[in-house]
């Protein structure tokens, strides 16, 4: 069986930053792993340590900087990496879900997994929808924001516990091969340990571009578009109180007071 994972290098915003055209500016922004897509990693490596002849194979669009946290989830216990990136790509002002699933889907082709996991969504852009797009873009069943995957020993079938709307949740039993995207709370992510660390910096890494994959410039093309960004506007101030706690305390009365607040 193989079990490919999508994961993504998401940016961290500083609380202090600036933007600069249509981006945040880089002095403001901090890499790591996409919360979502590190849930995905270790239900798929906990999957392979409990069952005979399970590859895992992580794939990511990135450019060579994401590399580091492809390694991290190679260090987790993955067999394998790939990594896409074409230069046209940066020309974009936003990579949306159909174009990632149209990439993510030409790697899927190469390599057939059984099972595809992806996070539930990213933590930069909150989109949640590059799972199932990439489903649909390969014909596989899918279940959406599952807490709870159980694979049947015969490896055909999977059961699945996913979350809905307004607190339901759903059972359902899905033939594979299928796309699972993963929800926060599945399983406890384990911590890389030194000894995967030293090992994933000597692992080679597959890097693709579009040509590669069989992909052209067109297979880019995107009906969402960035038009601008902008620092949202603080609603309100914030106050300090200075003194001695009794000085605090009738200074903060006196506020609530002013405000309306009554006992």
């Amino acid at each position: 069986m193989k079990i490919l994972v999508t994961v993504k290098e998401v940016a961290e915003v500083y609380d202090d930053f600036e933007i600069s055209g249509l981006e945040v500016a880089e002095s403001s922004l901090n890499y790591t792993l996409n919360e979502w897509d590190n849930y995905a990693i270790e239900e798929a490596v906990s999957f392979a340590e409990s069952n005979d002849d399970v590859e895992v194979v992580v794939v990511s669009i990135g450019p060579q900087r994401c590399e580091e946290t492809i390694r991290m989830a190679l260090a987790k216990g993955a067999d394998r990496a790939i990594r896409v990136w074409d230069d046209r790509l940066t020309e974009q002002s936003l990579v949306s879900p159909n174009v990632k699933a149209t990439i993510l889907a030409a790697v899927a082709r190469e390599e057939d997994p059984d099972i595809v996991l992806t996070g539930v969504q990213a933590s930069d852009d909150g989109f949640g929808a590059t799972g199932v797009a990439l489903a649909e873009e390969l014909g596989y069943e899918w279940a959406a924001v599952v807490n709870a995957l159980d694979i049947g020993s015969d490896s055909s079938v999977a059961s699945v516990h996913r979350e809905l709307e307004g607190g339901i949740e759903e059972f359902v039993d899905i033939e594979l091969p299928a796309v699972f995207t993963i929800q926060t709370g599945i399983n406890e992510p384990r911590y890389a340990s030194m000894r995967g660390i030293r090992r994933a910096q000597g692992q080679p890494l597959n890097v693709k571009d579009l040509t590669d994959l069989g992909l052209s410039e067109s297979d880019l093309d995107s009906s969402i578009h960035l038009l601008s960004m902008n620092e949202p506007e603080s609603e309100s101030e914030v106050r300090f109180l200075e003194g001695t706690p009794e000085e605090t305390a009738t200074e903060l009365s006196g506020v609530l007071q002013e405000l309306g607040v009554k006992e």
